[in-house]
């Protein structure tokens, strides 16, 4: 079986942005999207206006910190020959009540593809704000970065009332 990260979240954290579950890259570098051809820092760097592509990785975190995003994974465990979300078996979910007593002016989650998705009724019927996302993974490449980009702006879209 294969181990997960921690949320990057802390008191403050309004969005949560969440994969489904590291890649070999990832879990080598033991540090979220961290493949080079994965657009994630690219993408959240446009909607920024922040250079995190660019930035060493704790940087990066602390940047999203400033803005009040974090990053989690809708599993905490599976196991996985590679890193493609089709090849994920014993799939164990993350403890999602927990991240409210740790991430209490969470707002919003977001979801980073259709695997990630699968949990946005879940996360719906308890009361967040939620937004399935066009996958950052090179392994999508059915839509272009500046598509990606159009629906990952609304990462930072004003809160509904």
């Amino acid at each position: 079986m294969l181990a997960g990260f921690p949320p990057v979240a802390d008191a403050d954290t309004r969005t949560m942005i969440f994969g489904s579950f590291p890649g070999v890259a990832s879990l080598s570098a033991t540090q979220y999207y961290a493949h080079p051809q994965n657009q994630f820092w690219r993408l959240l760097g446009a909607v920024l206006d922040e250079p995190l592509p660019t930035l060493p990785y704790a940087e990066r975190l602390e940047r999203l910190r400033a803005h009040r995003i974090g990053v989690w994974d809708v599993l905490a465990a599976c196991a996985r020959k590679g890193s493609l979300d089709a090849a994920i078996r014993q799939a164990s979910p993350n403890d999602f009540g927990a991240l409210r007593m740790h991430a209490p002016a969470l707002r919003r989650i977001c979801f980073n593809g259709k695997t990630a998705g699968r949990f946005e009724a879940v996360i719906r019927a308890a009361g967040y704000e939620t937004l399935v996302l066009p996958s950052s993974s090179p392994a999508y490449a059915m839509l272009s970065f500046e598509h990606k980009l159009v629906t990952w702006r609304r990462v930072v879209a004003p809160f509904e009332a």
